[in-house]
Parts: C-alpha cells; structure tokens; sequence
C-alpha cells in the first residue's frame, strides 16, 4: 500500500511495538486491580471501593487504548494520531455484517438466555427510561473504549506475521487473560462469572471481530460497535451460554470467510494507515 505523504515509513509501527503496547496496558490494568487486591484497606480508605463506576475501574479499561494512543503518537506525531482516527470514518461493510450486528448479536443472547429458562424474569430490568439511557451511556464510554487498542492496535501488527484466524485466535487469549483480575473481585460485574466460558467467549468473539475488521478495511468504529452490542444493557444476561453460541457463531463465519481468515491477501495490517 502507498505510504501516505504526511506518514514516513519511519513513522509506521512495527510487529516489535506490541511488546511496549502490552506492558503498558497490562501494567496498568493489573496494576490497580492488585493494589485493591493487595491492600484493600488502605486503597478502599483514599479512593472508595472499586467497582464497575469507579474512575480507577475506567483508567483500568481505557489501558488498551491509552497504550496504543502512546505508541501512534510517539511514531507518527500528530499527523499519525489524525490518520489513525480517521479509520473512525469508516463505515462500509457488507449488508450481511450490519445485519450480524444488530439482529445477530442480541439473538445470541436472547437464544441463551431462552435455552437457560430466563428470557422472561427481567424482561426489562431498568426502573424507567432514563435508567436504561444512564447504563447505554456508561456502557458506550467504557468497554467499547477498549477497541482503540485491541483492534485498532493490536490487530494489524499480528496479522503482520500471521493469518487473520490465527491473529484473531492469539488476540483473543491475551484478551480474555487481560481481564483475570476482574474475576478476582466481587465489586466488579465479573465477579460473578465463571472465567473459563468467559475466557471460550473472548477467543471466540476476536476471532469473529477480527473476519468484520478485516471486511471493513479496518474500521474502528464498527469494532466499537460491536463491543457495545456485546455489553449493551438492553440484552439479557445469559452467562455462561451465549459465550457457547459465540463459539458456535465464530466457527460458522470462519468456513463462510474460509478464503479470507486462512489467508493474509485480505488483512488489515496498518496502525496507521
């Protein structure tokens, strides 16, 4: 692909920055999740506890996209920081995607939450409107943010040295070990999950976002969405099977998208484009 005439070849990352990008959001991530773990007195007493809207609980998530924010910056300067936005603007996809992301993904969790005989004891678990528009905010400003990094960053430079299925595989268990320590706290939604459906899930939910990133030339914003349709309130809580029908749903896109995810002709490999 042509290089840009603002982005030199100097500026490009390279595979050998996801070593920094991991240690930065890592370290930071695991960083205060173990100070609450390991002194949770003395971190309870100055800060409050943590939970799912604590400010430290959103530095916590937001590590991924800070590191990656870092790295670009720090390569292309400005301009790198402007063209790597701008995969933001990119929106098109095959019909079959958008269909996937707005039907497919809540019937998912619908389908789960049916076969486990909840679908109907809290159809509807907001006291009114404007709780349920207060939880899609919150929802939309947290764990979507995540998406600067793993697919924005993260992604490409795997999908430099191998195939999409394989980077989508590797992406989703670095993904899946990056949230252990929320596990490990009852404050936090998932301390009352089991990690080992959660952790199948994650492979499998990469690896489905990693055939849509590489569909949409490497759209950050249909990343987010589709994280925000994977945490979005309105969808029933239906752990620990709809994590087993997102592995079903990955295998059965990886045969539909064969010819793309068992080859590198299709993939996205540029941070900054």
């Amino acid at each position: 692909m042509p290089v840009s005439p603002f982005i030199t070849r100097k500026s490009q990352v390279s595979f050998i920055f996801l070593v920094p990008f991991l240690l930065i959001t890592f370290g930071l991530a695991w960083g205060i999740v173990a100070l609450f773990i390991f002194f949770p007195q003395q971190m309870s007493g100055m800060f409050g506890e943590l939970t799912g809207q604590h400010p430290l609980f959103f530095l916590a998530v937001y590590a991924p996209a800070i590191a990656a924010f870092i790295i670009v910056l720090q390569r292309g300067g400005r301009r790198g920081l402007q063209q790597y936005f701008s995969r933001l603007l990119l929106w098109r996809c095959s019909v079959p995607w958008y269909v996937f992301l707005a039907i497919g993904i809540p019937l998912i969790f619908y389908t789960a939450s049916a076969l486990q005989g909840d679908l109907l004891r809290d159809p509807f678990p907001f006291d009114s409107g404007q709780a349920l528009i207060t939880a899609s905010l919150l929802m939309a400003i947290k764990g979507p943010i995540e998406e600067f990094g793993w697919r924005g960053f993260a992604l490409p430079l795997l999908q430099c040295r191998f195939t999409p299925l394989g980077a989508g595989l590797i992406l989703g268990v670095i993904w899946g070990i990056w949230h252990v320590p929320a596990f490990l706290l009852s404050g936090l939604p998932q301390g009352s999950w089991s990690f080992m459906p959660f952790f199948a899930g994650s492979v499998a939910v990469s690896v489905i976002m990693t055939s849509l990133y590489n569909a949409s030339r490497g759209s950050l914003l249909l990343a987010i969405l589709f994280h925000f349709q994977l945490i979005n309130p309105l969808w029933p809580d239906a752990q620990p099977l709809d994590m087993a029908l997102f592995v079903v749903a990955a295998g059965l896109i990886v045969w539909l998208d064969r010819n793309a995810m068992l080859t590198k002709k299709q993939a996205v490999t540029e941070v900054i484009p």
